[in-house]
């Protein structure tokens, strides 16, 4: 932990791009977390909502404009921010624990078992993400919580196999064998002993798959097979103003685009650093 604290923070500042990322990841995470602070309106208010400011071009009182309701287009991407990111964290921690728990399973005792659950992630893969779930959000409907289901169900796999891959040279060091001796069970040289050693890639590939997760919840969103209108993402965002973006009210779909850009671009850019940080052959 010491050294969780103190080299790999000193080293992850080092690069002055993944600082940059970072700080504005904390920025949108702040926003987010606590839209009602910096929004003017909440966008989702009825009261608040007047016809008459619908389709303001960005002025001194909304900034970045109004759509055809007379929401702000900055206090509605303050709370799309914040279904986004609770879809793409939710989303990766659900994938994380059921492909981890998987693959470590599946490196381990080997044999059919290893045999199942490395069959079913291949059939999974050889199918694009999008195409599962948007099958997924076609017979099941639109919802956070389904949306959610959705993506960990694309996603499990690649901790699964990455997991596994470890494992297999992880289960043959002296640590693990010297385990197996004392008579330790299975399970608990598996989520111990190795679990411990394997983490590091893990969290390198959750890192980068938050944004994965992001954009794929955006473009079911865009398809309207994602959140409900309600409790609207920046996806939707996007896809309600696309709907009028070439008669002239550009800033309806294109703010809300910018940002979602800025947010995958800073979860990147985090991801990145820390594959260099944990993964000595690729340290600069």
């Amino acid at each position: 932990m010491k050294w969780f604290k103190n080299e790999l923070v000193q080293e992850y500042f080092e690069d002055k791009l993944a600082v940059v990322g970072l700080v504005i990841f904390v920025i949108l995470g702040l926003f987010a977390l606590m839209p009602a602070l910096f929004a003017p309106q909440n966008p989702y208010d009825l009261t608040q909502l007047f016809l008459e400011n619908s389709f303001q071009a960005p002025n001194s009182t909304f900034i970045l404009g109004t759509d055809e309701q007379g929401r702000d287009i900055f206090s509605a991407i303050m709370y799309g921010l914040r279904v986004s990111l609770y879809v793409g964290f939710a989303s990766t921690i659900l994938s994380v624990i059921i492909g981890f728990t998987l693959g470590l399973i599946s490196g381990y005792y080997g044999g059919w078992v290893d045999t199942v659950i490395m069959r079913i992630a291949d059939i999974q893969l050889s199918f694009p993400a999008i195409l599962i779930a948007l099958i997924i959000m076609a017979l099941w409907g639109a919802g956070i919580g389904k949306i959610i289901i959705a993506i960990t169900i694309v996603n499990w796999v690649y901790y699964a196999r990455t997991a596994r891959g470890v494992v297999l040279s992880e289960k043959e060091k002296d640590y693990a064998q010297s385990a197996k001796a004392l008579g330790m069970s299975k399970m608990g040289i598996i989520f111990g002993e190795i679990m411990p050693n394997t983490t590091a890639p893990i969290i390198v590939i959750a890192t980068v798959r938050i944004a994965v997760a992001i954009i794929l919840e955006a473009t079911l969103s865009f398809l309207g097979l994602g959140v409900p209108i309600t409790e609207p993402s920046l996806g939707s965002l996007i896809s309600n103003g696309y709907q009028v973006l070439f008669s002239g009210y550009w800033w309806t779909s294109v703010f809300p685009g910018i940002v979602l850009m800025i947010l995958i671009i800073s979860i990147n850019l985090i991801g990145d650093r820390m594959r260099d940080i944990m993964n000595p052959r690729l340290k600069r």
